[in-house]
């Protein structure tokens, strides 16, 4: 199963889509000023202890205060708050000097172990969604593309998808051997086969991350962000990069270089399917996800021979609603048809859900069915369907109203794109500029960024129907501007624009209209 990633760098963010077998399955937008991401790990202060909650509010810099329920703490939350203290008095030092202090009681009171203006240090496990704030964990972790590495602890773990005993007892045995006192390791999925040394230079990475952060926690004042982690394209190719992936396009000569760079510290032998394409070439629409998007994220999704699905979210849960459209009209009878369109149906959900990273509740509702070896069926394509999902989810059995329940782990907002759009003929009124009068406004835009602005050099962006008509001709309008303003002018067809859309650019695909 070949895989490709594709990433649209622009001015505010950065557009991350995953293709599988030319289908996108995962789209992750990254605002380039985005803060309180999944993995940061902050200093900071508490606010509030709610007793009746069992979990204290605490101050990270985000707008509201952020939620640390009791549960979240780590059994050695007294070590972390001793090597705090330590770090400040001292200006760091190595954790595996440390004396680990008794674990908290796993049935305690968050009263007995915080106090209001207390500096704690904790990591953002959800990022803030709708109205809520983060919520964080005091367990601190670090991952690495084989190992998560877990400071004041000496537990050894082994990823459950090693299925192996064999390699799970020389994993844990290798591991054991080159850790550091204090720190425990779980082991990744991609660890399996790995040599010592592997493990050994990246324990060393890790770990040397870990204490020059807190190095400079004594000259911090909360809030204040101790670790950031690695950028979403890079946290991306650490989890999912296989032997799959066949090539990586960026838009982004510097990205491009960082990824490169990055590839070469986990998977030498990968480097050279990083692919840098001009800026100039609209990326998204060049591999088709442009398209994905549209047809993909609406409230309607079709999947096959007509049948689709109806996607709502709520602040509860979300909902799907299986419909068979046109397929009634098929000779089969209607159980088989149930079938049919109940388990594409499990597939096309599958995706939806990875690709918008719905979480939370889930219900779907499927086309009812009959016969209990079909529901049985269905309830095991759609654990198949769902196995190759990073995210942790629970599926439960189609109950008697053939509704199907699944939970999946919510860490950041879920993915909505409005696919409707105002028309951008009449921009809502009905009514529309006569069409020939598109070409007179570019000429007298094209006028404008000659004559005032000094450009000799222009990239001019447009519908490929309007690109057309420019091209046409031996002596085509293009050629005509050229001539008159003595200028070179490039025109770039994008299929995404609407039809009488348009946009100048410089020769370095800058914005002239910013």
């Amino acid at each position: 199963m070949s895989c490709e990633l594709v990433i649209d760098v622009k001015a505010d963010e950065i557009i991350i889509a995953l293709l599988r077998e030319k289908k996108l399955v995962e789209l992750t937008k990254e605002k380039t000023s985005m803060q309180f991401a999944v993995g940061d790990m902050y200093l900071g202060k508490v606010k509030k202890i709610m007793p009746g909650l069992n979990a204290a509010f605490v101050n990270v810099g985000y707008e509201k205060d952020a939620f640390l329920h009791y549960l979240d703490l780590s059994p050695q939350f007294h070590t972390v708050d001793a090597y705090i203290k330590q770090c400040i008095a001292r200006k760091g030092m190595p954790v595996s000097k440390m004396k680990l202090e008794p674990e908290i009681a796993k049935n305690g009171k968050v009263a007995e172990v915080l106090t209001v203006g207390q500096w704690v240090a904790v990591q953002v496990a959800k990022e803030p969604i709708s109205t809520k704030g983060p919520r964080l964990t005091s367990e601190l972790s670090i991952a690495g593309r084989n190992l998560v590495l877990i400071p004041f602890t000496d537990k050894v773990s082994v990823s459950q998808k090693i299925r192996s005993q064999e390699e799970r007892k020389r994993l844990k045995r290798l591991i054991e051997s080159v850790k550091p006192k204090n720190y425990g390791v779980i082991v990744r999925t991609v660890a399996e086969g790995k040599k010592v040394a592997t493990f050994d230079a990246e324990l060393k990475e890790l770990v040397e991350r870990f204490e020059s952060a807190f190095k400079h926690i004594r000259e911090m004042e909360p809030p204040k962000l101790i670790l950031g982690e690695i950028d979403r394209t890079s946290a991306i190719l650490r989890d999912i990069l296989n032997p799959s992936f066949e090539n990586i396009y960026v838009n982004d000569i510097t990205l491009s270089k960082e990824i490169r760079h990055f590839l070469s510290t986990i998977a030498p032998e990968k480097q050279d399917i990083v692919k840098y394409v001009a800026p100039e070439i609209p990326i998204l629409d060049h591999f088709g996800v442009d398209r994905q998007i549209k047809s993909s994220l609406g409230k309607t999704v079709s999947f096959k021979n007509g049948a689709y699905l109806i996607i709502e979210h709520t602040e509860a849960f979300h909902v799907i609603d299986v419909n068979s459209g046109n397929r009634t009209k098929l000779g089969d009878d209607q159980e088989t048809n149930a079938l049919e369109v109940n388990l594409a149906a499990a597939e096309e959900v599958a995706r939806q859900l990875q690709l918008r990273d719905m979480g939370g509740i889930i219900v779907i509702d499927f086309i009812d069915m009959g016969k209990a070896e079909h529901r049985q069926r269905l309830f095991d394509k759609m654990k198949e369907c769902m196995s190759i999902d990073r995210a942790k989810h629970t599926i439960l059995p189609l109950s008697k109203f053939g509704l199907m329940q699944i939970t999946r782990q919510r860490v950041r907002p879920a993915m909505t794109v409005d696919t409707m759009e105002t028309c951008p003929v009449c921009h809502g009124t009905g009514k529309a500029e006569p069409a020939i009068l598109v070409i007179d406004k570019i000429e007298d835009m094209l006028e404008y960024y000659v004559r005032d602005k000094k450009q000799r050099h222009v990239v001019l962006k447009v519908h490929p129907f309007v690109g057309a008509y420019l091209r046409r001709g031996l002596f085509s309008q293009r050629w005509r501007w050229m001539f008159r303003f003595r200028i070179g002018l490039r025109i770039v067809d994008v299929p995404s624009y609407y039809i009488y859309e348009y946009h100048f650019c410089n020769r370095y695909n800058r914005d002239l209209e910013s």
